[in-house]
């Protein structure tokens, strides 16, 4: 999607970000709508950091009937975690404590084609993501997996390349005819990624969602097509019911009209079967797997709002000052902040009279996406800011002390990490 205002893509973000319209353009739903569903909420959701949605119900469904489900995110190795990569470890985190199977990747396959990265460089930088998320709190019910020791993800990315063409690439990535093999292959990786969570060896069929930011939508797309193409069954609302179909034959549909004990119409191609729209879908699923089908039920996903960069814009890894590393020592850190970009006024008389403008301001974004997790602490900022009580300088000063004693218990944990790594069984 692209005009003058805004650029969203998975190669770019640029221009002012319209959430509203980006939930219509992508076909989202606004996870505003599913707030109050939701057993206990965290902040990012509270406060519409997570913007959007797909699916999300399914998600929602499976924590309150305590049914299986989980959640799965990965992290490129192309360059150190910073605050960025922690929204997404905090939002893996937050689902695994309501009860999600959690599912790490650390995607060193697309780094070493993408970004040109050695091997070693990639298990180097990526460890420490994998301290990192542990140092934050996953928890030892977890897979944590590097792409290219993962022969599952492997096998399955081969499956589901048979399901891709290179046209379907092209409009999708942009890809080229001079566009190496390799690359290509590694959108099926990252599309079993999303998928192997509902292998057998892991418990089969199950929902899942994957919390990334909103430029990362084609990725979700594509593997939901996927996940639809490579089972055998195919699914279509209908009044009162569902229309099936097989992607495979008539013969497997015969199968499934003979088990299914639902009241049904069945024709040459489909049949429509009326009941419970949940029973249905659900019993389905189970008679593909007696037929040796996958079975996958298409992944949900969450959307982030972007972060912006401490010198305003888009947060970038080309640029150390934009952002705070969790691995800047904590006087490093303190200097960012100290410099960073805020919604202030000229001068300190204008800021009392007027107040500042929080929503422009890179040091409230901090205090609004990390620092802050508590609601009322959170709007009395917002207030004192808005209202002139309080100057960008001993704002940032208060921010600066938080993210140093943040960074200093965080890199305290990953040495701590060090000693108990072989408790979560690491995929290397």
């Amino acid at each position: 999607m692209q005009n003058n205002e805004m650029t969203v893509t998975p190669w770019e973000v640029e221009g002012v970000i319209d959430y509203a319209r980006l939930i219509q353009e992508f076909g989202m739903q606004p996870m505003s709508e599913m707030v109050d569903e939701i057993p206990e909420p965290n902040w990012l959701i509270r406060r519409g950091i997570v913007f959007g949605h797909r699916d999300y119900h399914r998600i929602v469904n499976a924590m309150k009937n305590n049914e299986p489900w989980a959640v799965m995110s990965g992290f490129m190795p192309s360059g150190m975690p910073h605050f960025g990569h922690k929204m997404t470890m905090d939002e893996i985190i937050w689902h695994q404590k309501m009860g999600g199977m959690a599912f790490v990747g650390i995607a060193d396959m697309e780094a070493y084609v993408v970004r040109n990265m050695s091997w070693e460089k990639c298990r180097e930088i990526g460890m420490l993501y994998v301290k990192s998320i542990i140092a934050l709190g996953l928890s030892e019910n977890s897979v944590v997996y590097f792409q290219s020791a993962n022969q599952k993800v492997k096998d399955l990315a081969f499956e589901l390349s048979a399901e891709v063409n290179f046209s379907e690439l092209r409009a999708i990535y942009g890809f080229m005819p001079e566009t190496n093999l390799a690359k290509m292959f590694v959108t099926s990786i990252q599309a079993s990624d999303i998928l192997h969570p509902q292998l057998s060896f892991y418990g089969g069929p199950k929902p899942v969602v994957v919390p990334v930011g909103a430029d990362q939508d084609p990725h979700i797309r594509l593997t939901r097509d996927l996940a639809s193409r490579i089972s055998i069954f195919s699914f279509e609302i209908i009044e009162n019911g569902m229309r099936i179909r097989s992607r495979k034959g008539v013969e497997y549909l015969r199968k499934l009209t003979d088990e299914l004990d639902f009241d049904k119409i069945v024709y040459e191609e489909h049949v429509d079967i009326f009941g419970d729209l949940d029973e249905i879908e659900r019993n389905t699923r189970e008679i593909e797997l007696k037929l040796g089908g996958k079975a996958f039920i298409p992944p949900s996903s969450t959307y982030h709002r972007f972060i912006t960069g401490l010198t305003g814009g888009k947060m970038s890894s080309s640029k150390p000052e934009s952002f705070v590393s969790l691995l800047d020592s904590p006087e490093d850190a303190e200097k960012k902040i100290m410099r960073a970009l805020t919604g202030g006024r000229a001068t300190a008389e204008e800021q009392r009279r007027l107040g500042g403008e929080p929503e422009k301001c890179a040091v409230f974004e901090f205090y609004n996406f990390h620092l802050v997790k508590d609601d009322e602490e959170i709007n009395e900022i917002e207030r004192n800011c808005r209202e002139g009580r309080i100057l960008c300088g001993k704002c940032k000063r208060m921010a600066a002390d938080m993210i140093k004693n943040f960074l200093r218990d965080h890199q305290e944990k990953m040495q701590e990490v060090e000693g108990r790594l072989d408790m979560y069984n690491l995929i290397v």
